[in-house]
């Protein structure tokens, strides 16, 4: 199965200390590894802002060349604003971008790869599949 990799575990792969995360680092890596990374044009976005120096941020740009973003669709900025109204109905926030990633991953059935526990309390509501390493 694919798996979307979000912007936390890409942060403690490409711009944090190798130590911390280091288990989903090496998951990360397996991943690569076997073909299965999926990533969207947002969480690029995130991953690439806040970078101060141009020669890093031109490093890092080229090295996520190598995984092309997945189309997103019409029909996934409706859902994630459906799964966004949900989730809050239910006392559950998230931003934007976290309901966006479900719905492209609920579209494709993707799991998602991430560190950032708010998707722990999206699964509870919603069918997302959260990638176990």
């Amino acid at each position: 199965m694919k798996v979307i990799v979000d912007t936390s575990v890409w942060s403690l792969a490409l711009r944090r200390d190798a130590q911390t995360g280091a288990d989903a680092v090496s998951a990360l890596r397996n991943l690569i590894h076997d073909h299965r990374v999926q990533m969207i044009g947002p969480i690029r976005q995130e991953v690439l802002s806040g970078i101060r120096h141009e020669s890093q941020f031109n490093r890092l740009k080229t090295y996520l060349n190598a995984f092309p973003d997945l189309p997103i669709h019409q029909e996934d900025y409706v859902s994630a604003a459906k799964l966004f109204n949900f989730c809050r109905s239910h006392g559950i926030q998230g931003s934007n971008t976290d309901f966006l990633i479900c719905a492209i991953a609920l579209r494709n059935n993707y799991s998602i790869f991430t560190t950032d526990k708010d998707f722990d309390m999206f699964s509870r509501h919603i069918p997302i599949l959260l990638y176990q390493k």
